[in-house]
């Protein structure tokens, strides 16, 4: 590890994973600045510039500091910085359990086989489905989890669709659907789900009930 190779750190710290199959347990976080989407309803658009250049050796000794076995990468974009690639690697020599949160528009195919992804397909609503590297599908495997982020109808039917031509619950362990914060019912996109016997698992963001909804840092 050279002692130049830096990232540009929007903040580290520690919380309760909030979403995925991983939700409840102690994490690290660690956000990245920078992101090529500008989705409708991002809660962290503040990522997309603020950050401080951090030489990675301070950054793994901060993220090593907190003792924690469960380590999330996240953004903004985390693929846009190609040093995260090495950080990653290293945090699993460290043994930690790393995830990585990518808003499916990268290339995920250089990422440690050993590195958890949870992965978007962006919806309809989100402006930014036109964004979707479909190719990143083959890169997934069953440790990994998709996640689609539902504010209507029709983005519920449209990954709907997605699911069964993908054929996704062959390519990863869990598809998710989360609904957009404050923009629709929750209950709807359950009665959805249970009408059509979708093999999808529905999550709620666990920070956003434990903390206000727009707090950093959680």
């Amino acid at each position: 590890m050279s002692p130049t190779t830096t990232l540009v750190i929007n903040e580290i710290y520690h919380s309760i994973q909030g979403e995925s199959t991983w939700a409840g347990l102690p994490c690290v976080f660690v956000r990245l600045t920078a992101c090529n989407l500008r989705c409708s309803y991002c809660d962290t658009s503040y990522a997309f510039y603020e950050g401080k250049k951090t030489g990675l050796p301070e950054v793994q000794e901060k993220i090593l500091s907190f003792n924690c076995s469960l380590v999330e990468i996240t953004g903004g974009e985390p693929l846009l910085q190609k040093n995260v690639l090495e950080l990653m690697g290293n945090l699993c020599e460290a043994g930690k359990t790393v995830l990585i949160e990518t808003s499916g528009s990268i290339d995920i195919s250089p990422i440690d086989p050993r590195v958890h992804i949870i992965m978007d397909l962006k919806c309809p609503s989100s402006g930014e489905s036109a964004k979707n590297l479909y190719a990143n599908i083959a890169f997934l495997a069953k440790k990994d989890e998709l996640k689609f982020v539902i504010g209507s109808r029709e983005d519920y039917e449209w990954a709907r669709e997605q699911i069964d031509f993908w054929k996704l619950p062959d390519k990863v362990g869990t598809i998710l659907f989360s609904p957009i914060f404050g923009k629709i019912d929750p209950k709807e996109i359950v009665e959805w789900i249970l009408a059509d016997d979708l093999p999808v698992r529905f999550q709620l963001q666990l920070h956003k009930f434990i903390w206000p909804p727009n707090q950093k840092g959680v």
